[in-house]
């Protein structure tokens, strides 16, 4: 069957509205951010930090243990906003509104185009690195969505996850590659389910990293907290966010959702290369960073499940594994040369 070039065009169209939307979406989650009350941080932590008070006496005024700011306080006194409770106005809930609205919009639009794609090429969409990328970005997409839909009171954490989907929509556009048949070495069925599995574990963990780095700023927050130290880098940022123990938990479950997705996909590769060349592995460039982000991973779930590793030393680990997955994505797909080189952008 011919590429149908028309429809080939439509997708990109789609891309281009998708893309645009995803922003309208960043800008929404923004304001609601910034204009938002820090009083909703109660609403998604099941503990506060302990807001610091000099001579016995709360930011609010009252003695300590009678009425004064603590743990699950109504306070709003304090100059940190970690313990308040009060409610984001009307404004930020109607920019929050509206970034998930042009979200869902975004998705359908993103979505459609990856279709149509698969449709104009008459194949899976996904056999290139500009297809690739569209995919991750609708995973990590539809995964904020479904966490959405279990905690409604995290949107205004969209900002953080979104912002590195609409990153990768702007990166697809420099990794475009004109609609084409695919070459011989993967025209196999293995495609649909390897580089399925792989892209759906990649989307998530996307989230994960998100999660994790939102931790590292929340658990800094809580530290200087504790010490009486209010201002510094990213102070502001960390009084809004969940607490630490929280966002260290969802980076946790995350990981170990996708992890199992990854763990297939890799086995699916494997089962692949031999069918195709003859061994199951090879060390070729993209096995062995597919590997070493499967070993870091691994360890990651392995210490927190055996040695109850938490706090900063497991998030360092977990984004020392998304970073070598994306070392994977990008630089071994453009820069280095192996049997898995068809990234189409040559």
């Amino acid at each position: 069957m011919a590429i149908d070039s028309g429809l080939a065009s439509f997708s990109e169209t789609l891309w281009t509205a998708a893309t645009g939307t995803y922003l309208l979406a960043v800008v929404g989650y923004t304001g609601e951010y910034a204009f938002g009350k820090t009083g909703r941080i109660a609403d998604t932590s099941p503990a506060v930090v302990r807001e610091p008070a000099m001579a016995g006496v709360s930011s609010g005024g009252s003695v300590a243990g009678h009425g004064s700011t603590g743990y699950g306080s109504t306070s709003t006194g304090s100059p940190y906003g970690a313990g308040r409770v009060q409610r984001g106005s009307d404004a930020s809930r109607r920019w929050g509104v509206a970034a998930v609205a042009f979200t869902i919009l975004g998705a359908l639009f993103h979505l459609a185009s990856v279709a149509i794609r698969g449709i104009a090429v008459d194949r899976v969409p996904w056999g290139n690195m500009y297809e690739f990328t569209l995919v991750v970005a609708l995973v990590a997409t539809l995964a904020w969505l479904g966490t959405l839909v279990k905690m409604p009171q995290l949107r205004y954490l969209g900002l953080f996850v979104m912002m590195p989907v609409l990153l990768l929509m702007f990166l697809a556009g420099t990794f475009y590659t004109k609609a084409s048949k695919l070459v011989p070495a993967l025209q196999s069925y293995w495609l649909a389910i390897h580089v399925s599995s792989i892209a759906t574990a990649e989307g998530i963990l996307l989230t994960s990293a998100a999660i994790t780095a939102m931790y590292l700023v929340r658990s800094r927050f809580e530290r200087r907290s504790a010490a009486g130290i209010t201002t510094g880098r990213f102070a502001g940022v960390g009084s809004r966010l969940p607490a630490s123990a929280s966002l260290d938990k969802a980076a946790y479950r995350t990981v170990a959702f996708a992890f199992p997705i990854y763990t297939a996909g890799v086995i699916f590769g494997a089962i692949w290369a031999e069918a195709a060349w003859g061994r199951y592995w090879g060390w070729d460039p993209k096995e062995t960073w597919a590997f070493v982000a499967w070993v870091v991973y691994a360890m990651y779930l392995h210490a927190r499940a055996t040695a109850g590793w938490k706090g900063n030393r497991a998030a360092f680990i977990n984004l020392f594994g998304f970073a070598a997955m994306t070392f994977n994505f990008f630089v071994v797909n453009i820069v280095i040369s192996g049997l898995h080189s068809y990234a189409g952008l040559n």
